[in-house]
């Protein structure tokens, strides 16, 4: 079974190109997108991750933490514990939101 670079072990649940995705946070035009198993123990059993073709991408991890980068310098990072709307900014430097890919 594969393992992100985090060494939690996970299944491929689904992935591909799409048209458009929908999320809170933004609502661009996409085109690529993969799902992942973590099983019922993680917190976020069923976490994604997509990119769009203006660079921006968006991660939801398996602590249930939350990753968007704009492509151009914004991201916002949501720790797992956070309460929905208490995300932190960072630049594009900061790497705090990494994820397996």
């Amino acid at each position: 079974m594969p393992e992100d670079n985090r060494g939690n072990e996970y299944s491929y649940k689904s992935s591909g190109e799409n048209s458009q995705f929908n999320s809170a946070l933004t609502d661009p035009q996409g085109n690529h997108y993969c799902s992942r198993d973590y099983g019922s123990k993680a917190s976020n059993s069923n976490s994604y991750h997509y990119s769009n073709k203006d660079g921006s991408y968006y991660y939801s991890n398996s602590d249930g933490s939350k990753y968007y980068d704009t492509g151009k310098g914004d991201a916002s990072y949501t720790p797992p514990s956070a309460s929905a709307g208490s995300s932190q900014n960072s630049s594009k430097s900061d790497n705090s939101g990494n994820s397996g890919k």
